[in-house]
């Protein structure tokens, strides 16, 4: 009984999150980048140039385009990655057709809202909402196909060929597509733009509360500078025993992860207690533990 109670709230939580993101995926996709003849990569930047040419929808334009791209993800890429892709695709499709697009063709008037800037607008605002919606997917680990599943399956072929040099080599296409079928050089440009918009919002949803700053500080004052640490930044250190390759010295290596905003504080720290000391700083994507993220459980 409780594991059926777990599955059915993953199953909801699921559907909130794909349901909240195709909103914002359909409105900035709708309201921005489409009037403003932006293709910004992937099936739904196909999709775009198809309606442009053709009239059709969008979003069923695109869930067509990922039905072949659905049967290799089911072969390669497994049973589970496909359905809940199918999920989401299938959500985002009714959510921009039946639910946004009547309501925009009835109501809204792009030339009114972008004006004379309409593509920059477009390309800026179209990329926040469009990355917001993808980074809301994405936080339940599914996907809206497209150049994701492609990225996936070049990999599986090409095993040392990362996985955002083969998605940028596809949304590369589709931009250069973008400038014939629109007859303009500047669509591609704002595409551009459009297209790394989406991936700042992306990673700032998906990494952004969790990022911090790692930092290993080479001093004599070890344990002075961890208790200042500890005391004004209440974050954790990890004491190491270092020796010196040249001066064969013996040193104290500290390693610690600060909030970003904290850096500063922890730097005054560090020079305060050995002027002298050697610190090495690096971002840290993800940060794990105590005062940072949990370690995720399966819901």
């Amino acid at each position: 009984m409780k594991k059926e109670g777990n599955a059915a709230r993953t199953l909801f939580l699921d559907f909130i999150y794909d349901f909240g993101g195709s909103l914002l995926y359909a409105a900035g996709t709708l309201l921005f980048v489409a009037p403003s003849n932006i293709a910004p990569g992937g099936a739904s930047g196909v999709a775009i140039m198809l309606g442009y040419l053709f009239g059709l929808p969008i979003g069923t334009t695109a869930f067509v385009i990922n039905i072949p791209l659905l049967f290799l993800a089911l072969r390669f890429l497994g049973r589970a990655f496909t359905l809940k892709t199918l999920r989401t695709l299938a959500i985002n499709t009714v959510v921009m057709d039946v639910l946004i697009a009547p309501v925009v063709a009835r109501y809204y008037d792009a030339a009114t809202l972008l004006g004379a800037d309409g593509q920059l607008l477009g390309s800026l605002f179209g990329g926040v909402l469009v990355g917001a919606g993808l980074g809301t997917i994405f936080l339940r680990d599914s996907t809206t196909g497209g150049t994701d599943i492609v990225g996936r399956l070049l990999q599986l072929k090409f095993p040392y060929l990362p996985i955002g040099r083969a998605m940028m080599v596809v949304d590369a296409c589709v931009l250069l597509s973008s400038i014939v079928v629109f007859r303009s050089l500047r669509s591609g440009l704002y595409g551009m733009i459009t297209i790394f918009v989406t991936s700042k919002v992306i990673d700032g949803i998906v990494y952004g509360a969790d990022k911090g700053t790692m930092a290993l500080i080479v001093t004599t004052e070890g344990r002075a500078i961890a208790d200042g640490i500890l005391s004004s930044l209440d974050r954790g250190a990890t004491l190491l025993k270092g020796t010196g390759a040249y001066s064969k010295a013996q040193k104290d290596v500290i390693v610690c992860a600060v909030r970003t905003a904290q850096f500063h504080r922890m730097k005054t720290i560090v020079y305060r207690c050995d002027p002298g000391a050697f610190i090495i700083v690096t971002e840290a994507g993800e940060v794990y533990g105590e005062g940072f993220k949990e370690m995720e459980r399966k819901r």
